[in-house]
């Protein structure tokens, strides 16, 4: 850290302090548990003084991101100590051997019993007996996510950003010999594609959804046939000249391009159409295709659409019998896909008459939370009860929003949130949201809710956004997850350590004073 750096900083301090904008004393709790340091209780030493007796073995029938587990690995620990074990197949390996055992081979039998179907999501089991390391997932992704937590946790590797990555050097590894732990994400889906990552990163953080890249050697990716605004693909904006009964009807009876009819069946059949051509031209093993309204609130007032809105108390109502019946079209043929649609903006709220259900095979993405104050936790400012909520202040007529997000977990077997780390309402409010992640995230776990998406911010910019993204990856894989302990890591490997004791104050202060 330079010496102007570290001036530039204790004057900008001291003026906040004597104008009275800061306050020298400011104690943040940013929420999850105490992170607990992996102990060595029975020691297991990978490498001594830069040499191993140690071989990592590879099962016969090894996948590409089987393989890339085996690579990351041996890469790293030469990295670390100099050391580059050695790579044998399975069936080149003997029980004697010393060996860090990769994804699923015969030599667990007899050793450890790794349930894989009971694992959930791409969860892993981490297994140590003295002279064996068995590091294997539910599927070959949890695998590789499993050798990812093991530099992490054991061997100290970091992976701040796509360009910021810690390697320690260290001559010995040693770890403990009993180490017996299943490991499992929080959510199953998670996503925080930033502009910027790439697919490497994005597995070493155990991101799981790209819309873009399948990333098959990274362990595939959650990918869409068509993502985001997809109504103007299905139905395209130009059917309006010679059917505009297809799109929907303003206020004053007019048509507009802005909203597609809904409750019209030729609609239906129309999207149908383009969705089934969709999907037989996607060259990627895209398994999912989603329906999503334009940007805008001005849906569709016809006689029919207001039939649905009132029968049902919510005008998200034809959108979640519309994707229904979309998906009942396209499910013999494509009978392993998944259908998704935003709850968003007029469609956030889900019906009152909770008999209206998603299909198994539907889920819906809520995007409701762009109503929320995200400078502290959701379930402590107004959002439960009082009339000084941010919710009304700004103009958002529903307070309780938390409720709709409880109602929509109780009509669909699996939901997804979309989150942002930008204030739409209020984009001139400093956006200070460190103190909300972890409670917010907890409170949707703990209700059901099964992915979480992230709208994030990206690039070098004073708003944090890399530390953001950074806390917001492992919120997503542990809602539970030391949130204070993981900032201050970053700040000391992005800063440097004689600053981030400044930066970290700064955020606590626009923190407490948000």
């Amino acid at each position: 850290m330079s010496a102007f750096l570290k001036a530039s900083l204790a004057f900008i301090q001291v003026i906040l302090y004597i104008t009275g904008v800061f306050t020298a004393d400011v104690n943040i709790n940013y929420g999850g548990g105490k992170y607990v340091q992996q102990e060595i209780f029975s020691p297991m030493a990978i490498v001594e003084n830069g040499a191993s007796d140690f071989v990592i073995v590879s099962p016969d029938n090894a996948d590409e991101t089987i393989l890339t587990a085996i690579n990351e690995l041996q890469t790293y620990i030469e990295k670390i100590s100099g050391a580059k074990l050695k790579i044998v197949s399975e069936s080149e390996a003997t029980p004697e051997n010393k060996a860090i055992i990769i994804g699923e081979t015969a030599l667990e039998n007899g050793v450890v019993e790794i349930d894989r179907e009971s694992i959930f999501a791409d969860g892993f089991m981490l297994f140590s007996d003295g002279n064996h390391l068995f590091i294997s997932g539910a599927n070959s992704r949890g695998t590789l996510y499993g050798v990812y937590t093991f530099l992490e946790e054991y061997l100290g590797v970091r992976w701040f950003t796509p360009q910021l990555e810690v390697v320690p050097e260290n001559k010995n590894i040693v770890i403990d010999s009993n180490i017996n732990r299943v490991v499992e994400p929080s959510f199953s889906i998670r996503r925080n594609d930033c502009i910027g990552t790439n697919d490497a990163h994005r597995a070493r953080t155990k991101m799981n959804v790209s819309f873009w890249s399948e990333a098959t050697e990274y362990g595939g990716a959650l990918t869409y046939v068509l993502w985001d605004v997809t109504l103007d693909k299905l139905v395209p904006d130009d059917l309006i000249t010679e059917h505009p009964d297809y799109f929907a009807t303003t206020d004053e009876g007019t048509k507009t391009r802005d909203h597609v009819c809904l409750s019209n069946p030729e609609v239906l059949e129309v999207a149908i159409k383009n969705a089934r051509k969709a999907i037989l031209e996607c060259e990627t093993g895209a398994k999912y295709i989603h329906i999503g309204q334009k940007d805008n609130t001005n849906y569709c007032k016809c006689d029919k659409c207001e039939e649905l809105y009132e029968k049902y108390g919510s005008v998200s109502a034809p959108t979640i019998l519309f994707t229904n019946a979309f998906a009942d079209a396209l499910d013999d043929e494509f009978p392993d896909f998944t259908f998704t649609f935003y709850a968003y903006n007029e469609t956030d709220r889900p019906p009152t008459d909770l008999s209206l259900r998603c299909n198994s095979n539907v889920i819906p993405v809520l995007c409701g939370l762009h109503k929320a104050c995200r400078s502290h936790p959701l379930t402590e400012c107004g959002s439960k009860d009082g009339n000084e909520t941010f919710e009304n202040l700004f103009g958002s007529p529903e307070p309780t929003i938390h409720k709709d997000f409880e109602n929509w977990t109780k009509i669909a077997d699996r939901t997804y949130i979309y989150d942002y780390t930008i204030n739409f309402i209020n984009t001139a409010q400093f956006f200070s949201n460190f103190e909300y992640m972890q409670s917010t995230m907890k409170y949707m776990h703990d209700i059901g809710i099964t992915g979480y998406v992230y709208n994030c911010g990206d690039g070098h910019t004073a708003a944090f956004n890399e530390l953001r993204n950074y806390l917001l990856c492992k919120l997503q894989w542990d809602v539970n997850c030391d949130v204070e302990y993981h900032m201050v890591d970053f700040l000391k490997a992005y800063y440097g350590e004689e600053a981030a004791p400044y930066i970290k104050q700064i955020i606590d202060i626009q923190t407490a004073q948000t």
